[in-house]
């Protein structure tokens, strides 16, 4: 395949936006689509160009979509009539950076191919902030010579390209890394809620952990919410009970036991019953909070969240 020259990109919610802005900004052509159009204008004021309709993008040598559910990538893709593969024309590759279903990324996958179109998985971890650190991480599977193709334009989305291998591969590496997210995250709420209750600060806590060979980027980064309950949306509890769902459905078919996972996946469903369901999913914290008999108020701690070097 020659080089790529053109670069379409489809989904420009919180984390689309800032991606196919890194695009942009590392010099490529990109053209945007989104169904919100108005979203369309941070990136355009960046240097992209705006298409009117998502098979505008099918001329485009490589199209990124950034979706937000399994169902959402099949009506991008095979709405029969607006869908990326079901026009006159197809892109030569599609990248597609969500997290969805096995299943549902194999359907695209067969209906990119018959229509002559290599389709290659890339989902990410981060948020809109870690992109624009440039600390994303990206797991790919696929086709080994269209990896060779992309891997130049996926690498200038984030720090960490790593490539699982054939087919849909990635998509259950990412789909395991967020069952750790949930779970991690209510560990941290458990035992800032132990401390809570026995006088230490959750700033303390934290920093404690942050140095620590427990800390991590993401600990880092869930820092100011945790201690200063900003809970501005990074990743909804709907959207990680979705990924569990589909984490637990590939549990049951093969027929592993996964306590932990189950009862943490009860816990993010908790979330949203209490009304969680529009806020970041670190909102965890307060579901352990009223557990506990406690309602937990803002430290107003002056603590950062890692991602300052870009």
């Amino acid at each position: 395949m020659n080089e790529v020259s053109t670069i379409g990109w489809i989904g420009l919610g919180n984390m689309g936006a800032p991606l196919a802005t890194r695009l942009v900004k590392a010099g490529y052509d990109v053209q945007v689509w989104n169904r919100t159009a108005a979203k369309a204008q941070p990136v355009a004021d960046e240097g992209a160009t705006v298409a009117a309709t998502i098979r505008d993008l099918a001329s485009r040598d490589v199209v990124f979509s950034m979706v937000s559910t399994s169902a959402d990538l099949e009506q991008v893709m095979l709405d029969p009539d607006s869908g990326l593969l079901t026009g006159p024309d197809a892109p030569r590759v599609v990248v597609d950076c969500s997290t969805v279903s096995v299943e549902t990324s194999r359907t695209v996958r067969e209906a990119a191919e018959a229509r002559g179109t290599r389709f290659f998985a890339a989902p990410v971890s981060g948020n809109g902030k870690v992109v624009a650190a440039g600390k994303l991480s990206v797991v790919c599977s696929g086709d080994e010579d269209t990896f060779a193709l992309v891997r130049p334009m996926i690498e200038s989305l984030g720090r960490s390209v790593t490539y699982v291998g054939e087919g849909e591969s990635a998509r259950l590496v990412k789909i395991y890394h967020n069952l750790l997210l949930g779970i991690y995250t209510q560990a941290l709420a458990e035992i800032l809620v132990l401390g809570e209750k026995s006088g230490v600060k959750r700033e303390a806590v934290m920093e404690f952990i942050n140095n620590s060979v427990m800390g991590s980027i993401f600990s880092n980064y869930k820092t100011p919410a945790l201690v200063n309950l900003d809970f501005h949306p990074t990743f909804t509890p709907v959207l990680l009970r979705k990924d569990f769902d589909l984490g637990l459905a590939e549990a049951r078919k093969n027929e592993v036991p996964m306590p932990i996972t189950n009862l943490t996946r009860d816990i993010i469903e908790s979330a949203i019953g209490h009304g969680y369901a529009k806020d970041d999913f670190a909102t965890m914290l307060l579901v352990a909070a009223a557990n506990a008999g406690l309602e937990l108020t803002s430290e107003n701690a002056e603590v950062g969240d890692g991602l300052d070097e870009a």
